[in-house]
């Protein structure tokens, strides 16, 4: 066997992969991509069991053949090189793949590409059709508040909700939850999953400027993404979503709205004085002005500002963790944003008041903390 390919190119396709593979696996032959050499068609791939990647280049070659390649090497080694052209040669007598550059040649032991192991063929599959900008955004929107609670596995992910009039894309880790809705994409067949984080953030490093649709397939237990010259199969996680529904208020009657950075470099500020532990702040709105202040009672610091708003509702206090606020904040990009507030002990609401496309929906529902008198 023998092939030769751009480094640049190769690095390229690597390196979209490398992420799948885990830094220690039980198998030995996961820490190896798979190259499935069919004429001048390459076929790369990595698994790690429950998800595996593949991705396609063209190359000089005219030969058929199957061999595994250790990654990591392999990669370090493809950093390494500026673009130029590299033949890779099988040397069957001594089990070896040889890399030959403008510099010198280079040698890696070769695994027998047997014991790769091979994803089964879907069943009963249903298939929607997504924009790669809008697959993004919905990924991007929703990852960061899915939860890391190993004995809460179906909250460790996001939850994928597809129907007749819209696409739903939802996460929470019980204390702050993220619903993302397109309500100008639909879905032929109506479905519910949950997706790892793992292929999630696969998806979100490698879906980049595409614009191109990309196909979605799935059915009880697997899900798989086509696009560009990538595949990326998962298996889901096995579990009922909870009813994020239900934990939404739906009467709030007090609501703030505000301009987004200049209510996020307020809350950044405030936040250093509070307790390390809790990062507790209080939201105290009184007419047209919000009070945010904070105190660490251990250490002796607090911290006080005032901001304008427009208010309508009642006199409200209100404490909530500054962490949350400022993630949340930071994955909005509107200039101006809506907090709702029903009661002191009730969630809150944050939507952007613009900066939204038509059919673009978004929801993120914070908890308040009991405040300190």
């Amino acid at each position: 066997m023998k092939f030769i390919v751009s480094s640049g190119q190769l690095l390229k396709e690597l390196q979209k992969l490398i992420g799948v593979i885990n830094p220690s696996n039980t198998l030995p032959i996961l820490d190896n991509f798979l190259f499935d050499l069919a004429g001048e068609q390459l076929k790369i791939t990595a698994s790690d069991l429950e998800t595996t990647m593949t991705t396609e280049l063209n190359v000089n070659s005219s030969e058929d053949a199957k061999i595994c390649i250790p990654a990591k090497i392999l990669v370090d080694s493809i950093k390494s090189f500026p673009e130029q052209p590299l033949t890779f040669t099988v040397n069957k007598d001594n089990n070896q793949i040889e890399i030959a550059s403008d510099f010198g040649k280079y040698a890696l032991a070769m695994i027998d590409a047997s014991d790769f192991p091979q994803l089964p063929e879907m069943e009963d599959i249903a298939t929607t059709v997504i924009p790669g900008h809008i697959l993004a955004d919905s990924i991007n929107n929703t990852l960061f508040a899915s939860g890391n609670d190993e004995l809460r596995p179906v909250m460790s992910g996001v939850f994928f909700q597809f129907s007749s009039s819209d696409l739903t894309f939802v996460a929470t880790d019980a204390h702050k939850l993220v619903r993302y809705k397109r309500t100008d994409l639909s879905s032929d067949a109506s479905a519910e999953f949950i997706m790892h984080k793992k292929p999630l953030n696969l998806l979100k490093s490698t879906l980049g400027s595409i614009t191109d649709d990309i196909k979605v397939h799935f059915n009880e237990t697997n899900a798989k993404f086509e696009y560009d010259n990538i595949t990326l199969s998962c298996r889901l996680i096995d579990g009922k979503y909870p009813n994020y529904e239900a934990v939404i208020p739906q009467d709030n009657p007090n609501v703030m709205t505000i301009d987004r950075q200049t209510f996020l470099s307020s809350v950044k500020r405030v936040s250093i004085f509070s307790n390390k532990t809790t990062h507790q702040i209080r939201l105290k709105v009184t007419g047209n002005e919000l009070h945010i202040s904070t105190e660490d009672i251990d250490f002796s610091n607090e911290a006080n500002e005032r901001l304008s708003c427009e208010y309508e509702g009642a006199d409200m206090e209100i404490g909530f963790n500054s962490r949350f606020i400022i993630e949340m904040l930071n994955h909005l990009n509107s200039e101006m944003i809506k907090l709702e507030l029903s009661a002191p002990n009730r969630a809150g609401i944050i939507s952007p008041v613009d900066g939204v496309d038509e059919g673009e929906r978004m929801l993120m529902l914070i908890m308040p903390v009991m405040l300190n008198n």
